[in-house]
């Protein structure tokens, strides 16, 4: 624990020093896809609006190199074969460079899967001085009790997601205020650690450095969802090729999040099954005439499969659109049954406002906002990324939302755990508590 919490302190620090120098290059490492952006800073001010520590630093940013390649070795999210994920990484970031003439050392990496959990931590502390200072932040942070994340999971996120002073709760940023006694409640995101370190030695063995981490649902929610979805709680589907991610959000802050191991690729292969096709023929497909809501149209709609066996009439075959409907339909709505069932595990139906936003490569299927809603029971839209200065227009797209919200994570990070300088004894390891316990009491 106390390893992780150094490496995260040092990357934060190599994170600054990128930034100062002018670039950093961002990277999503995808099932589908690996994409690569490179970003110039035009300068790094000393503290944001809304954000608390010393981290909290706004700044401009362009980008100024892009590319995309075909995913290889990556499945639900995480490294398979290392040897292929390296060479598709190397070819996105030479790309990247390419187009920006510049060379870059420093990436922030962000991916799906890894079994993210998540826990809710509460801590509290008497004020030695009534005025609240750094310090003090550090030590009610230091106080909240550890949970038992279990052997070789390592902590990806922790962030305070609220304050309270005396008995005024809700505060973004107490310091410089008076009070007696100073409480938080922090969020913690947990992932599997085996698949960071696999991710890690990945980018060393393209020579390059990590500079920052996160995950791919949370960035995700950062670009798709709007200013008032974040402040009224409002929860991020983000639906990649391999795992989907969900995010919930609350006040600005992520209170929850956590990852569906099943994603675009399996509707592709159960077209491909379904079919008898290869998966290259199965996913022009799905893009070119896939969706969930049949219409009395689909049955005279025929979609020419093709093929290249030799066979001339099997390679001639039709289907209807009825039918292809009728293969996507059930595994969609298995992916978007088993998010609910995560939501309501979450205790999502406390929130005051409950929108779902669809994003992510796999909520550009027809029709499937409709059939979200039926099943979610809540008002669902189809989310695009914020937009960002220099973004060339092929990555506005949904399927591009993790990694436009990893640019605006890089730009602008919010406070977490190991931006404080917390005292080395207090570092804690006991209980656990429910996930928006603190948004009960505070509402």
């Amino acid at each position: 624990m106390t390893d992780l919490y150094q490496a995260q302190r040092a990357m934060r620090n190599m994170r600054r020093a990128a930034m100062q120098r002018g670039v950093i290059a961002i990277l999503d490492i995808g099932t589908s896809k690996i994409a690569c952006l490179i970003l110039r800073f035009d300068g790094v001010d000393s503290f944001g609006d809304d954000t608390v520590g010393p981290m909290a630093g706004q700044s401009s940013f362009r980008v100024i190199g892009a590319a995309t390649t075909r995913s290889r070795g990556v499945r639900f999210g995480e490294i398979a074969v290392m040897a292929e994920t390296e060479r598709a990484v190397r070819t996105a970031v030479q790309a990247a460079q390419k187009m920006a003439n510049v060379r870059v050392d420093h990436v922030i990496a962000c991916f799906s899967g890894a079994e993210p959990r998540s826990y809710g931590l509460a801590g509290e502390i008497d004020l030695e001085d009534s005025v609240v200072t750094e310090q003090d932040v550090a030590r009610v942070l230091s106080a909240c009790d550890m949970p038992d994340i279990g052997q070789d999971r390592e902590v990806l996120h922790a962030q305070p997601v609220n304050f309270a002073l005396d008995h005024r709760s809700g505060l973004g940023d107490p310091r410089g205020q008076i009070g007696n006694r100073l409480a938080t409640d922090m969020h913690l995101l947990s992932i599997d650690g085996n698949v960071v370190q696999n991710i890690l030695h990945c980018i060393q063995r393209c020579d390059l450095e990590l500079a920052g981490m996160a995950s791919s649902a949370y960035v995700s929610g950062i670009s798709a969802l709007v200013e008032d979805e974040q402040e009224l709680g409002a929860a991020c589907i983000e639906m990649g090729g391999g795992s989907t991610g969900i995010s919930v959000f609350m006040k600005k802050h992520m209170i929850f999040a956590d990852a569906v191991r099943m994603g675009g690729d399996h509707v592709t292969s159960d077209i491909s099954k379904g079919l008898m096709v290869p998966m290259a023929v199965a996913e022009r497909i799905k893009t070119k005439h896939g969706g969930v809501q049949a219409t009395g149209m689909d049955d005279r709609e025929m979609i020419e499969v093709g093929g290249d066996s030799g066979d001339w009439e099997k390679d001639r075959r039709q289907v209807s659109r009825a039918e292809l409907i009728g293969i996507m339909r059930p595994r969609v709505e298995e992916i978007l049954e088993e998010v609910r069932a995560r939501l309501d595990a979450a205790g999502f139906d406390s929130l005051p406002s409950q929108q779902i936003v669809l994003t992510g490569g796999a909520s550009q299927i027809p029709g499937l906002d409709g059939l979200a809603s039926r099943i979610l029971g809540q008002r669902v839209r189809l989310g695009r990324p914020l937009r960002v200065q220099g973004l060339p227009q092929a990555a506005t797209g949904a399927a591009f939302s993790s990694t436009v919200g990893l640019c605006l994570f890089a730009a602008h990070p919010q406070d977490e755990w190991w931006d404080f300088e917390i005292p080395a004894e207090r570092y804690p390891a006991r209980s656990l508590k429910r996930v928006v316990k603190w948004f009960k009491d505070n509402w």
